[in-house]
């Protein structure tokens, strides 16, 4: 029976450039290897369109219909005209309804209040936001760092999984 507990969710956050997809794309398969399905919100600062001109979406789309649905045997993707106004996260999870995955993983929303791990590269010299930050939970990077919570090596995406995995994934399920 599919639980009706909403799925944990955990988000990255990042300055921009910082490597957060490519952590997440190395993170990823991690833990579909370890049997878990993972929905994923990306936060954009852009505008965008994945529908494209003279697409039939896209013109029923642009004569009023939201949302539109698009869907195949491979795949659906549900287009809606948000407005002007910046979108939340809990607006976001309504895509995630309750058993459909183990967990959500969140690129963005890093100003909102949720469980967060942030990505540090020494290189790039900027300054920690988990000081600032009490819902950050874990800094993953590529220095050692002293911090009130845990620090996880970049380069090892399996110790992320582990901490996801032990932080989310096993108290959710064991109750």
């Amino acid at each position: 029976m599919p639980s009706l507990t909403p799925p944990p969710v955990v988000g990255f956050i990042a300055n921009s450039g910082t490597g957060k997809t490519t952590l997440l794309s190395r993170l990823l398969p991690v833990l579909k290897e370890r049997g878990f399905k993972i929905g994923l919100i990306k936060h954009s600062h852009h505008d965008f369109d994945i529908d494209q001109p003279g697409k039939d979406s896209y013109r029923l789309r642009k004569a009023g219909a939201s949302p539109v649905v698009l869907v195949s045997s491979h795949r659906r993707a549900v287009i809606t005209e948000l407005g002007s106004q910046e979108p939340t996260l809990a607006e976001q999870l309504y895509c995630f309804p309750a058993g459909s995955v183990d967990l959500v993983i969140v690129e963005g929303f890093k100003d909102e209040d949720y469980a967060k791990i942030e990505l540090h590269r020494e290189e790039l010299k900027n300054p920690l936001m988990q000081p600032h930050d009490p819902s950050i939970i874990a800094i993953v990077s590529n220095q050692q760092l002293t911090a009130n919570v845990p620090v996880i090596a970049l380069s090892e995406p399996s110790q992320v999984a582990d901490f996801i995995i032990h932080k989310f994934i096993e108290h959710t399920n064991n109750g």
